[in-house]
């Protein structure tokens, strides 16, 4: 199984995703609770001043030295990912290749046939990647859940490229 997809088409650039690094970024969201609740887009300068001002709160309360409850969260976050089954949003990565204007919709190919579906709804598209902390070997490297929920339990699997049409 490869686990290098493309995503290319009616961009201005050709992209190449890899899940095995997506453990490692900020985007991932649990699977499991990601229907359950409501999304908002996020401000990513927003979140950090909120991250930064949380520290620097918590510096000021219990000192700069490290109390023992940070060598506690960090166990709590590694046995997340170890045990976690995660997604990542979609849209990034169609802003990253910049879909020319005329797109209209994007392909999912995947080993055994490919599925259209419209642009907006790709956009609200998430990209499962892991399962119980494990990558996705057998039917992977990605599994494709529509925004709504719609196929949850039946995703697209086996997705081997994304084409912008």
């Amino acid at each position: 199984m490869e686990s290098i997809v493309m995503l290319s088409g009616n961009v201005k650039y050709t992209i190449t995703l890899d899940p095995t690094v997506w453990i490692f970024d900020d985007r991932r969201q649990d699977l499991l609770t990601y229907f359950e609740k409501q999304h908002v887009e996020k401000n990513s300068l927003e979140e950090y001043t909120k991250e930064i001002s949380k520290h620097w709160d918590r510096e000021i309360m219990e000192g700069a030295t490290l109390p023992p409850t940070l060598k506690t969260e960090k166990k709590y976050l590694k046995e997340e990912l170890l045990t976690g089954t995660f997604c990542i949003p979609f849209k990034p990565f169609l802003l990253n290749a910049e879909v020319l204007e005329h797109a209209k919709s994007v392909m999912i190919e995947t080993v055994d046939d490919s599925v259209t579906v419209p642009l907006a709804k790709a956009e609200a598209m998430v990209l499962g990647f892991s399962k119980d902390g494990k990558p996705l070997r057998e039917d992977g490297p990605i599994h494709c859940y529509f925004g709504d929920g719609s196929n949850y339990t039946n995703p697209i699997k086996n997705v081997k490229a994304f084409r912008v049409l």
